[in-house]
């Protein structure tokens, strides 16, 4: 029988080097990717609007490859037999790629993130800054700039003002652009609270079409009930809602005070029927 010959030494050791050095690639990224966790589930996307955005899946997709990348490029190109400047030269090569893969990740995501909860008559839509509309950057607000440290605020829609501003909106919903991703139409959430508390919808009838949900429903009065603040209900029977939606998600509702039409909650059940 016919020996398989063993590796030379010098490449066993080559291995064993580049390994280390991939494994330590890997704990600087893992690290790293830690960090971006961080300000991307801590700020830009909090819970659960991260589920109507699709917040979760952008960042490990993003973060995963950037990760895996790296350390693999490392373990390629690791050897300590090359001359010091040259191994120097290639796993800078390694880093200035992942920086900028990582880079382009974050401002992906930055440009992914809500920016506004916008009351729209019946019901409440994220907004991400991407769905801003494209003519009114100048006049975005500052802590809706995609890489603002803000979290996502609320916010109203003004009134029309004019017959040919109605027209005009007419037309730009046509092609696509609702008022909501409409910067120059928000305001201040607090001139809205009456159209809000006239809209919203006692919490009976969301329990009354869907009682099997009625485990789902306690958790999220629960957590509206604990976000409590001085002047608003402790009651969990008093709280309204009103439809939320998203562009890629039509199947949630936000929980609202009944006294100061302040958002306490959420609770993934379907607000049409």
């Amino acid at each position: 029988m016919t020996e398989v010959p063993a590796f030379p030494s010098a490449f066993r050791s080559r291995g064993a080097h580049a390994l280390r050095a991939a494994t330590i690639h890997l704990l600087l990224s893992a690290t790293m990717a830690g960090v971006v966790a961080a300000l991307v589930f801590g700020l830009w996307f909090p819970s659960p609007l991260r589920e109507l955005v699709g917040g979760t899946e952008l960042f490990w997709l993003i973060v995963g490859v950037d990760v895996v990348c790296g350390p693999l490029l490392t373990l390629v190109v690791f050897n300590p037999g090359k001359p010091r400047p040259e191994l120097r030269r290639d796993l800078a090569l390694v880093a200035l790629i992942q920086l900028l893969a990582l880079g382009y990740g974050i401002h992906t995501l930055a440009h992914a993130r809500p920016v506004a909860l916008v009351h729209e008559v019946d019901r409440f839509r994220v907004v991400t800054y991407s769905d801003l509309n494209e003519g009114e950057d100048a006049i975005v607000p500052d802590w809706a700039q995609p890489w603002s440290l803000a979290r996502p605020r609320t916010v109203g829609l003004r009134p029309v003002s004019t017959s040919a501003e109605k027209l005009a909106s007419i037309d730009a919903s046509l092609q696509g652009v609702e008022p909501s991703q409409r910067p120059s139409w928000w305001q201040d959430y607090a001139l809205s609270t009456a159209q809000v508390l006239q809209r919203a919808r006692p919490l009976s009838e969301l329990r009354g079409k869907y009682p099997s949900q009625a485990a789902l429903m306690d958790a999220a009065v629960g957590r509206a009930l604990a976000n409590h603040k001085p002047g608003e209900t402790t009651d969990g029977a008093a709280l309204r809602w009103l439809p939320l939606v998203s562009r890629r998600a039509m199947d949630w509702v936000v929980l609202i005070d009944p006294h100061t039409a302040r958002l306490r909650g959420y609770a993934h059940v379907d607000g049409f029927f």
